[in-house]
């Protein structure tokens, strides 16, 4: 099954333009490009590939023997076994194999979602990607990321067949406690800083980065920082 192929093609129509944002006579802007995700491999060839992937990008791992006592591993392969059991009409096993995954990793990946290939998420710790969220090849998060919808109270009102999560494209990073609501698009290679709140379209390449905390010395008011990296610097995860 394709990683390009959605669970319900009605539910979860994984490149398209966010609401609003595709071209329209009247003007209005496009959603920026994001690179879809390549074919999946056969299922154990995309294991090998994640496993590999741990080694080269996480420092702390030696080899791929402790690579795969690595938390975040253990959800993404049993997100790619739920994924196809759902894709499959197979969803009470999916969901229950994704509780599981949950319950010993605290990463939360809905069975539904696209994952692309050679996806590594760091740590791992309270990581939640929603079920219509398409994630591209090469994308590095880290612990808390939250690629999520922005709430039943809107999403009830959406038409049938309506995007609620977002499109993340191939080589984005994703720092630390960051959070993407709604149907955006992130494209190619850009940088969600750790703490930052996106809700909107983000072009590739681009650079979203939360404001970092202002230091008081005890006894002084704090002082307006002059420095324009140091004010918009993120805390910082990769």
């Amino acid at each position: 099954m394709s990683l390009l192929s959605p669970t319900k093609p009605a539910s979860n129509p994984a490149l398209g333009p966010a609401p609003g944002n595709a071209s329209a006579p009247g003007g209005e802007s496009e959603a920026p490009a994001a690179t879809p995700a390549s074919p999946t491999p056969r299922l154990l060839a995309a294991l090998r590939e994640d496993l590999a992937v741990v080694v080269a990008r996480d420092p702390s791992v030696r080899g791929r023997k402790e690579a795969i006592l690595h938390p975040a591993l253990t959800a993404l392969w049993a997100h790619r076994v739920a994924h196809r059991l759902h894709g499959r009409g197979l969803r009470i096993p999916a969901r229950l194999l994704a509780r599981w995954a949950r319950r010993v990793t605290a990463v939360e990946i809905h069975p539904g979602a696209v994952l692309g290939r050679r996806v590594f998420i760091d740590h791992g710790a309270g990581v939640v990607i929603g079920e219509t969220a398409v994630i591209g090849d090469d994308v590095t998060m880290y612990h808390q990321v939250t690629l999520g919808a922005v709430g039943w109270w809107s999403d009830n009102k959406r038409p049938e067949g309506d995007r609620r999560h977002p499109v993340v494209g191939s080589g984005v990073i994703l720092g630390a406690n960051a959070t993407v609501l709604g149907p955006v698009t992130v494209g190619d290679r850009a940088v969600i800083g750790a703490q930052a709140l996106v809700n909107k379209d983000v072009p590739g390449g681009a650079r979203v980065l939360a404001p970092t905390a202002v230091i008081k010395e005890p006894g002084r008011r704090p002082e307006l920082m002059e420095d324009v990296f140091t004010v918009i610097a993120s805390a910082g995860s990769w």
